[in-house]
């Protein structure tokens, strides 16, 4: 990835990632976006995928451009769901009406 993940830049996604509101979704490159790191997209997934490490965060909520939910992640699709989240096909959320509006 080439970037050095510190503590401060962490936190910075995770705190963006918490104010994902209950039943939308936000995906990886306007979380990057929001913490001015707009071609860092990869970089949020990587912090996502370590976010246990750091507390309690929705990462359920984040998914790629195109509304794709995490390859072998069965139960994102399933928190999701309980949230009332709407489906474009099996495995893409539907962004036109589930996307957080920041």
């Amino acid at each position: 990835m080439g970037k050095v993940l510190n503590d401060d830049l962490i936190y910075e996604v995770l705190a963006v990632v918490s104010e994902i509101p209950e039943g939308r979704v936000a995906t990886y490159g306007q979380i990057a976006r929001l913490i001015g790191r707009e071609k860092n997209a990869r970089l949020v997934g990587k912090v996502a995928s370590m976010a246990h490490f750091y507390g309690t965060y929705p990462c359920h909520r984040l998914v790629n451009h195109a509304g794709r939910l995490v390859q072998g992640w069965p139960e994102q699709r399933i928190l999701l769901e309980a949230e009332g989240i709407l489906w474009k096909d099996s495995c893409h959320v539907d962004l036109k009406k589930c996307l957080w509006r920041e």
